[in-house]
């Protein structure tokens, strides 16, 4: 954590002096770690207390994702049951067939685009952020109280982050903006594969055998069954248990592997990995 707020605040202020480009690439370097380091507060780290993990990872570097709304529907997530389910896990990419078919065919066009790596990391933050934006403000009209109150605790995650910016940073606001998008950019990276459609709920989540760069800014929820296996193991534990017992998780998520993140740049950097409607939902009902 230390050097997570360390680097974002050397990208803010220092980098972006020398060179706005590298100040620009720091910070979204510690945005990325920060979501990491988010969803390990989510999962009871690093201390036993909820409030005060919460505390800890609360301030609001990506501007426009609060802490709580991230834990409550990432919770939601872990019901393994209703894993890539489009209406009922959070985080799923893909659609019901029927609402596909309505689209008009440009956007159809665009969210095939979103299912490839390069598509993801681009114009997919953009998407992810609308869609999780107006889904918001409509639960909200329908008076959900775990939204209005994540949004409500925005506000202040969010003061220490507007008065850095406003009287220490030395990066414009739009060069912040930039950063910030960078950031979520990288972490869908790791998102973009995590889960597959399968009959089977176990063989929903990936395993990715990476040890390099990303991995560990990550926190190495690359090894992703693991982390779905033991939600509260820590993340400097996954490795070992995975490698330990490597055997068991492959066969429990049907052998859904990747060796690295250099194999899924080659593979799906401009091919979509997946489709969009779910391909299982009409035998799901």
């Amino acid at each position: 954590m230390a050097l997570c707020y360390g680097v974002w605040a050397l990208g803010t202020t220092w980098a972006a002096a020398l060179w706005l480009p590298l100040g620009i690439g720091l910070t979204a370097l510690a945005v990325a770690l920060h979501s990491s380091l988010q969803h390990e507060a989510i999962h009871g780290h690093p201390t036993p207390w909820p409030r005060v993990n919460a505390v800890l990872m609360a301030p609001g570097l990506t501007l426009l994702v609060p802490y709580l709304r991230f834990r409550d529907t990432h919770l939601d997530h872990h019901d393994n049951a209703v894993l890539t389910d489009p209406y009922d896990d959070p985080e799923s990419n893909y659609m019901d067939p029927a609402v596909w078919g309505r689209l008009p065919r440009p956007v159809q066009a665009l969210l095939v685009v979103n299912n490839t790596l390069l598509g993801r990391v681009t114009v997919g933050t953009a998407i992810g952020l609308v869609a999780f934006l107006l889904g918001e403000a409509r639960l909200a009209r329908q008076g959900d109280a775990r939204v209005i109150r994540g949004w409500l605790w925005h506000g202040p995650a969010l003061l220490p982050v507007a008065g850095w910016l406003a009287f220490v940073a030395q990066m414009p606001v739009w060069g912040y903006l930039l950063a910030a998008y960078g950031g979520m950019s990288l972490v869908r990276i790791r998102t973009f594969l995590e889960h597959q459609a399968a009959e089977r709920a176990s063989a929903r989540t990936a395993i990715i055998e990476d040890r390099g760069p990303l991995a560990w800014l990550f926190l190495n929820n690359n090894l992703h069954v693991v982390h779905h296996m033991h939600p509260k193991v820590p993340w400097y534990r996954l490795p070992e248990l995975y490698e330990g017992n490597r055997d068991r998780y492959v066969r429990r998520n049907g052998g859904y592997v990747y060796r690295s993140y250099a194999e899924i740049f080659r593979r799906y950097l401009l091919r979509p990995k997946d489709p969009v409607p779910h391909p299982l939902w009409g035998r799901r009902g």
